[in-house]
């Protein structure tokens, strides 16, 4: 840890939630002693998300959810971070002790590179998988903007990206119910994206960096015979899961699923020619609390001009919220 327990590491956390009353405590508690600043940008949480919030001083605006390439990209480019290093982090992850030492040695070091990326290690029904993912987390502040994705978005780094050492662990969702829920609310997402051909998030090549190679992979999947059965034996031979003993086998089995439901929404878009609007979980109102805030006043002014003091204000989804429309040919 830091050599100066009373001195916070030169870091800002950057954090979305929507929701996230079930996660938000451990996350606060695992970095608000080790970095200097916490950002939240909250897209109108129903359940008590705010309150958790405020009540551990953290810094926080509201804004409705548009889609997560957009929502990252205005937190990382309008909040006031202020510190040299910003790091991403989902209210679902925790950092090991040992990245944290990592971290810190990195920040403090004159010949550092613009961005690092760690494993992510992922967890399913309250157990730790083996399967592993590289993730770039951790950039110098200007240095990163994020894929123009609705979806499984990835920052952009521009420089160099090194490697650290050290766990970040991923307890995903609190329970299967929210775990189907938000794989289902992904698919569709997917589905849309490849409808209407959007572009993924870096360039397809196989021999190019790291990013575009999975770029490649994700768009060449379909086409691949035997897809299912390939994904499925990668999940447990190549991550590794058969390890993990019955939860590894679910935990393979459910992912693969989640490929072929992208792919049943795709086919569905194309035979009704209708696409859904980008869907997402329950929400609120702005938070009068947050409303009144110098901060969200500073960033947020289209909240701030549509509301009163004296009226409770409700946010406008209609164009948004449609259950489908019609694409045009």
């Amino acid at each position: 840890m830091l050599n100066n327990s009373s001195k916070k590491l030169p870091v800002s956390i950057v954090m979305l939630t929507l929701n996230e009353q079930y996660h938000l405590p451990g996350v606060i508690e695992n970095v608000k002693d080790w970095a200097q600043d916490i950002f939240i940008v909250d897209s109108c949480s129903t359940d008590k998300t705010i309150d958790i919030a405020l009540e551990h001083n953290v810094k926080i605006v509201q804004r409705p959810f548009t889609n997560f390439g957009d929502q990252w990209n205005f937190a990382i480019k309008k909040l006031p971070i202020k510190t040299p290093w910003t790091l991403k982090l989902d209210p679902d992850e925790r950092l090991s002790d040992e990245l944290k030492m990592q971290i810190e040695k990195v920040t403090q070091n004159d010949n550092a590179l613009e961005g690092y990326k760690f494993k992510r290690r992922l967890w399913f029904m309250g157990k730790p998988l083996h399967a592993k993912q590289d993730v770039v987390r951790l950039w110098q502040t200007g240095k990163c903007y994020f894929s123009d994705t609705i979806v499984n978005e990835h920052p952009i780094i521009e420089g160099e990206i090194g490697y650290l050492p050290g766990i970040l662990e991923h307890h995903d969702s609190y329970d299967l119910h929210h775990w189907y829920d938000k794989q289902n609310r992904h698919a569709t997402m997917e589905a849309i994206m490849k409808y209407r051909g959007d572009k993924l998030a870096a360039q397809t090549r196989l021999f190019g960096t790291s990013l575009e190679r999975r770029m490649y992979l994700k768009k060449m999947f379909f086409r691949v015979p035997m897809r299912y059965h390939l994904l499925y034996l990668y999940h447990l031979i190549g991550q590794g899961t058969w390890r993990d003993g019955k939860t590894g086998l679910a935990w393979a089995r459910l992912r693969t699923e989640v490929y072929r439901m992208i792919e049943l929404k795709f086919e569905e878009m194309q035979y009704t020619k209708h696409i859904r609007e980008i869907p997402r979980p329950a929400h609120s109102n702005y938070d009068q609390r947050i409303l009144a805030s110098p901060l969200q006043q500073q960033l947020c002014t289209e909240s701030i001009n549509k509301t009163s003091s004296n009226t409770a204000f409700q946010y406008d989804y209609s164009d948004i919220d449609s259950m489908a429309v019609v694409k045009n040919q």
